[in-house]
Parts: structure tokens; sequence; C-alpha cells
């Protein structure tokens, strides 16, 4: 493939920018003694959160592609160091649901912050209808990859 070609320069940077967060997220794992998947595993609840969208340990798991005995060792590790905490659903008593304690918000806001702190601010130098065509852009990259990961 032509690498001078408008698209994949792209590619390219959008893969550098995917490798810098992997790293910073490896060095926040790092720094506070969690795995590389505790990350991964507290950004999908959190998001989750923001969504509104009930996180159980099943869709937590389907989210990483772990199976049931991992996802259970991985959310008894985040529960032991007080960063998720387990509650039974009010609506169904049978099912458990997963909720991110104050700690790991605090953590990683701590830790990410200034980082997204300076991506709003490279944000703000774009316009409205340039802002749609990222998110456009960025949504349609993250359904490919979900495409070319089940294939």
């Amino acid at each position: 493939m032509d690498d001078q070609n408008p698209v994949m320069g792209l590619v390219h940077l959008l893969r550098a920018v995917t490798v810098e967060f992997d790293l910073l997220g490896a060095e926040f794992a790092a720094r506070n003694g969690l795995h590389p998947t505790d990350v991964r595993a507290l950004i999908h609840l959190l998001d989750a959160a923001r969504a509104r969208q009930r996180a159980t340990p099943g869709w937590l798991g389907e989210q990483l592609r772990l199976n049931s005995a991992g996802t259970t060792a991985l959310v008894d590790r985040l529960e032991r160091l007080g960063l998720v905490r387990r509650n039974r659903d009010t609506a169904d008593r049978r099912r458990v649901l997963l909720e991110v304690e104050e700690k790991a918000m605090e953590l990683g806001w701590a830790f990410f912050g200034p980082l997204i702190s300076e991506v709003a601010v490279a944000a703000e130098g774009f316009e409205t209808r340039e802002l749609e065509t990222v998110r456009r852009f960025l949504t349609s990259v993250l359904e490919s990859t979900g495409r070319a990961g089940s294939g």
C-alpha cells in the first residue's frame, strides 16, 4: 500500500495515537499495581456508567473477550483493590452489577486528567462540523475494528 496515500496517512496516525494511549495505560497500570486488562475493565465500566448501562460480570467478560473464570478473577482482583464493587440488581436479585468505586475514578483522573484536558483543548481548535466529521470517522473505525476482530 502507498504510504503517501492520505487514507494510509490517517491509518498510521491513528495507529500512533493508539500506541501512545496504550503506553500511557500501561504506565498507569504499573504505577498502581494493575494489569493492563484491569485498566481496560475499568474503562469499560466507566463507559457503561456514563451510558447508564447496567454492567454485569458476563457483560464485562464479553467486552474484554474473557471467559467466565478469567472475568471472576479480574473482578475479584479489582474488588480486593477497592476499585470495583459488586451489588445485587434491585430489579433482579439473581443478577450482580458492577460499579466503579470513587477511588478508581480519583486514581484515573489524577493520572489521565491532564491528558483529557489537553485533548479537550486541542478539540476546541476545531469547528463543530469538523468535530462531527472526526466523530463519524472514529465511530466508523471503531465499528470496523469490531468487524475485523470477529472474523
